[in-house]
């Protein structure tokens, strides 16, 4: 018996080596490879479309937490181009968000940017909305007009179907804002309410906490916030300014993602 046992420990261990290590962490949250998850993107790069880092953390926590998921982005062009290293728009360039937001896939078929348009609800167990000013530009009118600002048609359908639907909205930085304007009454945190500036960084876009606030949802302070009753998660990610400190949008970017998870399987 025991010399069974000690070959069938043999065998698994060689098994198990001869897979990917993504195979062998089964991860927190979910049933390995089960949970299906939409991740909606608005372009490629902090000022004129998805950040690049909350994208690339939300990806890493769902595959470490063993979840698949799709990429979706309007087939529309942008607002604007903006040059990220003089952080000024760009004149006489036109981008399709798409296009851009492309950057982020690898491989064929379903991990290709599919165009939001065709992104079904029932096809999935939850979705997620990376941060970036392109929720401001792209996926809203915020920058124009501000709390009174309407969402992108597919945006504003894709929040309303998960929500009724009673699947968890994942959302980082300023996507809490698009949640609020399509679902008023809902709680998300979205960092300080004031600029409060110190060694660790500081909090530039507490104007959008406020317009959230008059758009009806109520806002509180956390690494990352789970609004039970709505299934709605969120984390300020780079509403924080910091120049040193990104595994602390790390974390808050992996602990959003495990609350989505552990709310996809209820």
């Amino acid at each position: 018996m025991f010399a069974s046992k000690a070959l069938l420990s043999k065998q698994t261990l060689n098994v198990l080596a001869r897979q990917p290590a993504c195979f062998v962490h089964h991860g927190d949250y979910g049933n390995w490879g089960n949970t299906n998850i939409a991740v909606v993107f608005s372009g490629c790069g902090w000022w004129d479309g998805t950040d690049v880092h909350e994208a690339v953390y939300t990806m890493y926590h769902l595959s470490r937490n063993g979840a698949r998921f799709q990429m979706f982005a309007p087939n529309q062009q942008q607002m604007n181009v903006v040059d990220h290293m003089k952080k000024q728009p760009a004149s006489g360039e036109n981008r399709n968000m798409m296009v851009e937001a492309a950057r982020f896939s690898h491989g064929q078929e379903k991990m290709q940017m599919q165009d939001l348009s065709k992104l079904d609800a029932s096809s999935f167990d939850a979705v997620i909305f990376p941060g970036g000013h392109g929720i401001t530009k792209n996926l809203s009118t915020f920058v124009k007009e501000g709390k009174d600002c309407k969402l992108h048609s597919d945006v504003d359908r894709v929040l309303k179907e998960f929500h009724r639907s009673r699947k968890p909205i994942g959302l980082s930085s300023m996507a809490p804002m698009l949640a609020c304007r399509a679902l008023p009454g809902i709680e998300v945190t979205m960092g300080y309410e004031r600029d409060e500036a110190s060694r660790w960084g500081n909090w530039p876009h507490t104007n959008m906490v406020q317009a959230v606030k008059n758009m009806g949802a109520r806002h509180t302070h956390h690494e990352a916030y789970v609004d039970e009753k709505n299934k709605v998660i969120s984390t300020p990610s780079f509403m924080w300014e910091t120049e040193y400190h990104y595994h602390y949008i790390f974390d808050g970017i992996g602990n959003m993602v495990k609350h989505v998870m552990r709310m996809s399987t209820k």
